[in-house]
């Protein structure tokens, strides 16, 4: 329905963006991917994915065309939702994941939370030959307000579901344990590993 929104970003937090579209707010939900590229810009365009269920409407949003089709290609697959496709693009860049998917690489595509083995071996199986024609090439070439680091990488693992006592566990071990965290995306993402 909507191609993409274009305009002034009037809320900005780690899962979800509101954008202003002359006078009217869209509240467009984001991956940690799309939200790292957006999270300077005053304004910004974002191409959009609208998911209708029985009980909601929710838009999606990305920082590019590629991110969004994946996403699309992620959610064709049988047991992937659109929680689980955001929780993927969140754990790892498009580009990771689909030369995870490209190279048959089980064990990256188990490290995201919420993927087992099963899961792994039909996104691989569904997806590889579609991934390897739109070609690696093109998938390599895509690519902090008030609140403290911790605390914005506790609201993204709420948004994406998790528990807030889990959350804070995950966080204080993940900046216990890496001496490389130097953004928001990096602590989520070791955050999202000790899930």
């Amino acid at each position: 329905m909507y191609a993409y929104l274009s305009g002034k970003i009037s809320e900005k937090n780690i899962s979800n963006v509101v954008i202003d579209v002359q006078g009217i707010g869209y509240q467009i939900e984001v991956s940690l991917h799309t939200y790292s590229q957006i999270e300077a810009k005053q304004e910004a365009k974002l191409f959009t994915y609208l998911h209708v269920r029985e009980d909601a409407q929710i838009l999606y949003g990305f920082a590019n065309k590629e991110e969004k089709i994946l996403f699309i290609k992620l959610i064709s697959v049988s047991g992937i939702g659109t929680n689980t496709a955001r929780m993927m693009l969140s754990s790892l860049s498009p580009t990771e994941i689909k030369r995870g998917i490209i190279e048959g690489n089980e064990t990256l595509i188990k490290s995201i939370k919420g993927i087992g083995t099963k899961t792994a071996k039909r996104l691989i199986v569904d997806l590889k030959d579609s991934l390897e024609k739109e070609g690696l090439e093109s998938a390599l070439n895509s690519v902090q307000s008030g609140n403290t680091v911790s605390d914005q990488a506790l609201s993204a693992l709420l948004a994406l579901g998790f528990s807030k006592a889990n959350g804070v566990k995950a966080i204080n071990t993940a900046m216990k344990e890496s001496s490389k965290i130097d953004s928001v995306e990096s602590l989520i993402k070791i955050a999202l590993k000790n899930l």
